[in-house]
């Protein structure tokens, strides 16, 4: 799950010394904080029984026995052909999560076996300790089920601007974990079929031995800046007007570090000087990936973009007040009509990584005495 932002404003800085308004000081500030932020949130989990929580799920894992005894007090997300079910609130959408006893009476009155409940698969659980389950029903009738459970399926690109921001990891992980098991069925070096464990954390195939596990493929993704703009790209398959950071998977053998060079430099022909790591996250398109954040600079005399059109449709800088303007007015709707130009919404690591470049800057124009 994504972390909050840690906003830092003017009261929170109290300069030293005359060297405290320097650059390397604002780094550093932003370093402290984060380390701060990170150490109250690991403070909080510990407080809150989330060793206990973590021991439980892993014993979920792999006890098939107590994984099946949970499913029958847990609740099931359910997916059609991998697009999750939300039902609407007063306050708008979120995800449908159904008591495994009410999900059996569903599918018995649509005429399916509630067996089936058995095929669901582990996602976590809780904080009150509840164990959560994805299933897919896709080969079932979207409009009986629908109607059955008093929600809709929604393609989870869209689903994002409709449900709260702390439940899109789980819509996510869910549609990524039904994802690898559909498209790992058979054995890579037999080509038997493979069998899951009950919890659906791995697979094996008996015929050759081999275990496998699902996986996520490693993304680098960079925010550019030049000192007082940063560079945002759009692919053809984007949205329309909808910019965000440069990213790339990372190629055998690659360190991090390495992928981001080569991908700056293949894409838009400039190269990095520093970089510092931000964050990660799950990101299930295409398949299941695994974001890996930074920030970059590059030399503001060398800024110059060179697009690679095979990769990218459009690459440009923009400025701190079309950033902060931008962050401000997302797209809450994906039916309406989107800004001229926008950024990926709040549950996109992009987002974060402008937040954090939009902070950085204002704290910097504080300091220095700019508006």
């Amino acid at each position: 799950m994504l972390l909050d932002v840690v906003t830092i404003t003017e009261k929170d800085y109290t300069p030293c010394s005359k060297a405290n308004s320097s650059k390397d000081s604002v780094k550093h500030m932003l370093q402290s904080f984060k380390y701060l932020f990170s150490c109250n949130l690991v403070l909080s989990r510990s407080l809150s029984g989330y060793v206990s929580r973590m021991r439980y799920l892993m014993r979920l894992k792999e006890d098939d026995e107590a994984c099946r005894e949970a499913l029958k007090s847990g609740k099931v997300l359910l997916y059609h052909k991998l697009s999750p079910l939300l039902r609407k609130t007063s306050s708008g959408y979120k995800l449908a999560s159904l008591k495994t006893s009410d999900l059996e009476q569903i599918l018995e009155k649509v005429g399916k076996d509630k067996h089936i409940v058995n095929e669901s698969f582990l996602l976590g659980c809780t904080d009150k300790d509840e164990p959560q389950f994805s299933l897919d029903v896709g080969d079932l009738d979207r409009s009986a089920l629908e109607q059955e459970c008093r929600g809709m399926f929604v393609d989870l690109r869209k689903a994002f601007f409709m449900i709260p921001g702390p439940e899109s990891p789980l819509a996510a992980k869910g549609q990524a974990l039904l994802r690898w098991h559909q498209t790992n069925c058979f054995c890579s070096a037999t080509g038997q079929p493979t069998v899951r464990n009950q919890s659906g954390s791995f697979r094996v195939c008996h015929s050759s031995g081999i275990t496998y596990y699902p996986k996520m493929a490693p993304v680098v993704i960079v925010l550019v800046s030049d000192g007082s703009r940063c560079l945002l790209a759009r692919q053809a398959m984007f949205p329309p007007g909808m910019y965000s950071a440069l990213s790339g998977f990372c190629d055998m053998g690659e360190s991090v570090e390495e992928a981001l060079h080569r991908e700056v430099a293949e894409e838009v022909g400039l190269e990095v000087e520093n970089l510092q790591y931000s964050g990660s996250q799950h990101w299930p398109f295409p398949q299941s990936s695994f974001m890996l954040a930074c920030h970059a600079t590059v030399n503001p005399d060398k800024t110059q973009v060179n697009i690679d059109k095979a990769e990218l449709e459009d690459a440009r800088w923009f400025t701190y007040e079309e950033i902060t303007e931008a962050l401000q007015n997302l797209p809450r709707d994906p039916r309406r009509e989107p800004p001229v130009f926008w950024v990926p919404p709040s549950y996109a690591i992009a987002n974060q990584l402008l937040q954090e470049w939009a902070n950085h800057q204002q704290l910097s124009r504080k300091l220095h005495g700019l508006k």
